[in-house]
């Protein structure tokens, strides 16, 4: 039978040394009063420290003093006494050339005996930190200018809004009259997206408070009488993405429109109007509906609100169906789940 025979100590030892010095990574082998037993290349080199002066040092006294920090100090203390550990510790390091972003880990190495080491390596991460810092001070320079942006479309749709309404005032002629006052419902409808759109934080847009805000905006606009006419909407928790809420916040602003405009053209007790919208999954289902005098004729041409429908429906590769809700009308946008290859 063959016998191995174990490294002695010193053999051992010097091993170890020799590993430390020859590392790629930036190491330290401190005894335990943090005097540097041995020092990577790599490490003299990333702090302009000589190799043949750093052994035989303490650690506080490297580079003039600038490795002299109290809680790195203890925290090193800590780990020899095995009641702490150094594990991608950031430490912020002073030099005259410039400050460092540095990962600490340290190891503790018992030998033979009553020896113990600790093994320090360390990472700089300083151009990490800057690319980090620079992206953020970017994002928040877009974010500046996208408020900055969004602010001057709001004051453009409301000017524009203003100078329909004055129009629509000044204008002899009642068709003409008629088309201005609903160009002036869009402008100030896409207005209400718009800022519920800005205040939204960027991702997902909840469209609860979505449509209740669009809704509310809509009704404010164009019911004289809110205890005779009422928008009500009914919204899961869904959330969706930006373009697609902008889309479904047309969608409904066209069909509500519609339904004040011709679902009631008398006077009624208590007129309603109501705004849905469930999913289910990556399917979903938006309803318009009104308490009105039904369904127009079969003969009535489409108008521009219907093609605008249609055409943001098919966008979203949803279809359109109107069917009597007895009484009133009822518009219902539907996207269904794409089937998978697999699904029979």
């Amino acid at each position: 039978m063959e016998f191995f025979t174990a490294s002695p100590p010193d053999s051992t030892h010097s091993l170890g040394l020799a590993i430390v010095r020859s590392s790629s990574t930036p190491l330290l082998l401190l005894d335990d009063q943090l005097v540097v037993l041995a020092a990577s290349d790599t490490f003299c080199m990333a702090f302009g420290l000589r190799t043949d002066t750093v052994v035989g040092m303490e650690i506080a006294t490297l580079g003039g003093g600038e490795w002299d920090i109290l809680q790195l100090r203890s925290l090193l203390i800590a780990t020899l006494s095995g009641n702490a550990a150094i594990d991608a510790y950031e430490l912020l390091l002073h030099r005259r050339s410039g400050d460092l972003n540095l990962i600490l880990n340290a190891t503790l190495l018992n030998y033979s005996g009553s020896e113990t080491r600790l093994l320090l390596s360390v990472t700089d991460v300083t151009a990490i930190r800057l690319a980090e810092r620079q992206k953020d001070d970017l994002v928040r320079e877009k974010m500046v200018l996208l408020q900055e942006l969004q602010h001057r479309v709001a004051n453009s749709l409301q000017i524009i809004a203003s100078v329909l309404m004055q129009s629509a005032r000044r204008v002899q002629s009642d068709e003409a009259r008629t088309h201005l006052n609903n160009a002036h419902h869009r402008v100030m409808s896409i207005a209400t997206l718009q800022r519920q759109l800005a205040t939204t934080s960027v991702g997902d847009v909840a469209l609860r408070p979505y449509f209740t805000d669009l809704c509310n905006s809509i009704g404010a606009s164009m019911i004289a009488d809110p205890r005779r006419l009422a928008i009500t909407p009914t919204i899961d928790e869904s959330t969706t993405t930006a373009d697609v809420s902008v889309s479904l916040g047309l969608i409904v602003t066209e069909l509500v429109i519609n339904a004040l405009k011709h679902a009631f053209p008398r006077k009624v007790h208590k007129g309603l109007i109501t705004v849905g919208y469930a999913s289910n999954g990556e399917g979903w289902q938006l309803t318009v509906g009104d308490n009105g005098v039904g369904m127009p004729a079969k003969d009535a041409e489409p108008g521009l609100g219907t093609g605008i429908v249609e055409a943001l429906s098919k966008q979203l590769r949803a279809t359109v169906t109107i069917s009597d809700a007895r009484p009133g009308t009822l518009v219902s946008i539907v996207h269904r789940a794409q089937r998978s290859t697999g699904d029979a």
